[in-house]
């Protein structure tokens, strides 16, 4: 269907069954941003779409070799048949529960009523290399083995392959089956989020236990070891080499590398394509802000905490009383400073209001924050009520421009929350951005290149 289902906005979308149908991405129901490339003719584009879906989903079952996998499954408990109890076939009814945008699941039932999923990496145009999906993988699964040792419900990890590595054809995690159904936060009451928002308090305090030394992603099953991050928007590749961002030891540091990463695929072309002077304008500007952003990190410690990277509520499970029965979808986890990784998850975060630059937090975020307090740690409720600006710049840095009136509002709040630049319209902002780095080399080379 057309358009955002949230009450209070009225910003065009193109929805189906709550998931983007274009990028196939799950598009989050608080019309957060979700990253599908720029369209023109969406219906056009989406009967494309699904075509070409459709064929990779059925070039990935091809290559599965489905026995293999089940006698694996049987293997690791101890003899016991299993089964696939559905056929494996492209069915699009079927995104919010066997595949998303990233991964597809097959269903594995145990002739004692255990039932485990195997996580499959699609493979299609918006996916990484190879050798990035695996590095991807074992960081899911590091993650997730070393949350299963402490008081956050994750699935339990049986066993995981590369491609290459099994006869199973491609690679997989298999994984335990949470019950419960992904949360519709702007389809939950207000005593409903509230129960949500108290058992998610005491999830962040858990997490709050354990710090480590540095800034990215686990990547060794079986260890607390942080290694680069695990990211397709974190790599670029040099001479044909995967070169992911970090470790880093300074919150500084990586958001300086991760917007020059950005600036230099605008230059390759690779960014941005079509807008490359309004990107690079934006990205020079945020480079300034770092300063008066590092600043905001007023509860930083010298620490870093585990933070999912796709906080926008699908990946809470939850029973038909919302008790949260386990948080999934922790393959782009990494660690944060202390500031950035317990301000409030973007589901928290008043849509309307936060696009149109208000930088008020909203009532969700107030909630969540008095929770917080009232289970006795004022720090991690003081950082969420003082995460506006945090979020800003975090959703300005590589906003794909598709959204162009949703950047607009996200921008001018941005700069607002800065006092830089306030209340500038884009026009009158940009023709003072291109006297203000005039003399900047890169914007010199862009300039000639488009112009």
């Amino acid at each position: 269907m057309w358009g955002c289902d949230v009450e209070d906005c009225n910003r065009p979308a193109v929805r189906l069954d709550g998931d983007c149908v274009i990028c196939d991405r799950d598009f989050c129901d608080e019309h957060i941003e979700h990253g599908c490339p720029k369209w023109q003719d969406g219906e056009l584009y989406d009967l494309a779409a699904q075509e070409a879906e459709r064929g990779e989903i059925t070039r990935l079952l091809d290559s599965l070799n489905l026995s293999a996998l089940l006698k694996r499954a049987t293997y690791l408990r101890n003899g016991i048949a299993c089964c696939s109890p559905q056929p494996l076939v492209y069915d699009r009814s079927k995104r919010s529960s066997v595949m998303g945008g990233m991964n597809y699941h097959i269903e594995i039932l145990f002739a004692d009523g255990v039932q485990w999923l195997a996580r499959i990496r699609r493979s299609n145009a918006t996916s990484p290399p190879p050798e990035l999906r695996d590095y991807i993988i074992c960081s899911e699964v590091a993650t997730l083995r070393f949350l299963d040792n402490m008081k956050v419900r994750v699935p339990r990890v049986f066993d995981y392959a590369l491609k290459g590595q099994t006869p199973v054809g491609v690679g997989y995690i298999l994984m335990e089956k949470l019950p419960g159904k992904s949360l519709r936060w702007s389809l939950a009451s207000q005593e409903q989020r509230k129960k949500v928002m108290t058992q998610l308090a005491d999830v962040y305090i858990e997490l709050e236990r354990f710090a480590f030394n540095s800034m990215g992603s686990m990547n060794e099953p079986g260890s607390d070891h942080i290694a680069p991050f695990a990211r397709e928007s974190l790599t670029e590749y040099v001479n044909s080499q995967m070169v992911p961002l970090g470790p880093y030891k300074d919150p500084r540091e990586y958001l300086q590398s991760s917007i020059e990463l950005i600036m230099r695929l605008i230059l390759r072309g690779e960014r941005y394509a079509g807008r490359e002077i309004d990107a690079f304008l934006l990205h020079r500007f945020l480079l300034d802000c770092i300063p008066r952003i590092i600043e905001h990190h007023t509860y930083d410690d010298g620490r870093f905490y585990l933070r999912h990277a796709d906080d926008k509520g699908d990946h809470i499970l939850v029973d038909g009383d919302y008790n949260i029965t386990g948080i999934v979808d922790w393959e782009w986890a990494h660690t944060d400073s202390k500031t950035e990784a317990f301000k409030s998850p973007v589901m928290l975060l008043p849509v309307s209001d936060f696009y149109e630059g208000v930088n008020t937090v909203g009532k969700d975020e107030s909630t969540f924050a008095d929770i917080l307090e009232a289970k006795g740690n004022k720090g991690l409720a003081d950082i969420v009520r003082n995460g506006r600006l945090l979020h800003r710049f975090q959703f300005c840095c590589g906003y794909d421009f598709a959204d162009w009136d949703g950047f607009l509002g996200l921008f001018e709040g941005l700069r607002n929350a800065l006092n830089i630049d306030a209340d500038l319209g884009w026009d009158d902002w940009k023709t003072n951005a291109l006297e203000r780095y005039s003399g900047d080399v890169r914007l010199k080379t862009l300039l000639g290149q488009t112009g």
